[in-house]
């Protein structure tokens, strides 16, 4: 079959033909019709200080998928042969506490699907059948293979009540549009979106934000008054990884605000904390989904209207990847999908 492997430790990708995988016991194979192109990808493809400390070497990398099951393992009966499915890229090992309170997503031995064992930029995938999630007839393939950084948005989100309420996110990549989608679908009032790049934002208000502002150009208490605010934004949603982006955000969050941090961070960060407490701000740390109400409410919320077709910026036939990577590293793509069934150069 193809494949998309990190086969040395350096920048870029191969794409080379390698053997079909069998399921074990209670694994599902999973035949790939689409798979989109995460910014953790990105950093595999550049071999960034990450990649380099994180990804064994050779490794099959991608974990936004949909497709179909072509085989079941032994064990392995909830679903069957045919079915149209994703997956959760996050393998768990079901015995730590968190795992056994139903916390998965906080499992101490997580690994990860195109991190720590093999992906699924590949013609098939095998993967344990408690990961396989079906998808609805009714949601496109290119919607369905964005489920997981959907995933991310909307656990972050909906973390907090945001009825009524104004929300601040900083990072307009596709999680933090996808999140400002998300926002306005169920209830907030004003949601503002930052970023660095313009490309990005331009998408931002067909995304539901109120308000994108470019970073350094504009002052948000310039943007609250003219959106009527009074106190500061009640909801903030970090996605972009940088600290000068936290600092602002907690200035102009209300006494009292809830804070989701998504983004990661390039080392240590140096933050006034006592603006923070002085304000009695409350932080969560996000990785991930919840397994498996966040798949729930992404599909949920995808068949009762949410709108995330802006982001969906660019197409390439599976060959073509490096054609995606480009965009991407050009900052001229939100999200990328390849399509395994496209014929090169369409």
């Amino acid at each position: 079959m193809r494949a998309l492997i990190k086969q040395r430790p350096a920048s870029g990708l191969a794409l080379t033909e390698i053997e079909i995988p069998e399921p074990g016991p209670s694994e599902v194979r999973i035949r790939i019709d689409s798979a989109s192109i995460c910014g953790t990808d990105l950093h595999i493809y550049n071999w960034d200080d990450w990649a380099a400390s994180t990804v064994p070497v050779p490794m099959t990398i991608g974990h936004e998928f949909v497709g179909h099951i072509d085989k079941l393992g032994d064990g392995a009966n909830g679903f069957e042969v045919g079915q149209r499915v994703s997956g959760e890229g996050h393998i768990v090992c079901g015995q730590c506490r968190n795992c056994r309170a139903g916390r998965e997503h906080l499992c101490r031995d997580t690994k990860g699907i195109g991190v720590n064992r093999t992906g699924a930029f590949a013609d098939y995938l095998v993967i344990p059948e408690h990961n396989v999630y079906p998808i609805p007839d009714d949601i496109a393939d290119e919607y369905a293979s964005v489920l997981d950084p959907l995933g991310n948005a909307v656990h972050t989100a909906l973390s907090f009540d945001l009825v009524g309420e104004d929300v601040l996110i900083t990072g307009a990549g596709p999680i933090g549009l996808m999140a400002s989608a998300v926002c306005r679908h169920v209830g907030a009032r004003h949601v503002v979106i930052t970023d660095i790049n313009p490309k990005r934002l331009e998408l931002a208000e067909l995304m539901g934000a109120s308000r994108a502002v470019v970073a350094g150009q504009e002052e948000l208490d310039d943007v609250m008054h003219e959106l009527g605010m009074k106190e500061g934004f009640d909801v903030g949603l970090e996605m972009s990884g940088s600290a000068a982006a936290l600092q602002e955000m907690i200035d102009n969050l209300n006494n009292g605000g809830q804070v989701g941090l998504l983004g990661i961070f390039h080392g240590a960060v140096t933050i006034d904390l006592n603006k923070a407490i002085f304000k009695g701000l409350q932080f969560k740390g996000i990785y991930g989904r919840e397994m498996f109400d966040t798949w729930h409410k992404a599909l949920a919320m995808l068949e009762s209207g949410l709108d995330i077709s802006p982001i969906l910026t660019h197409r390439f036939a599976f060959e073509d990847f490096e054609e995606g990577f480009e965009v991407l590293n050009k900052g001229d793509a939100s999200k990328v999908i390849l399509d395994l069934h496209a014929k090169p150069g369409k």
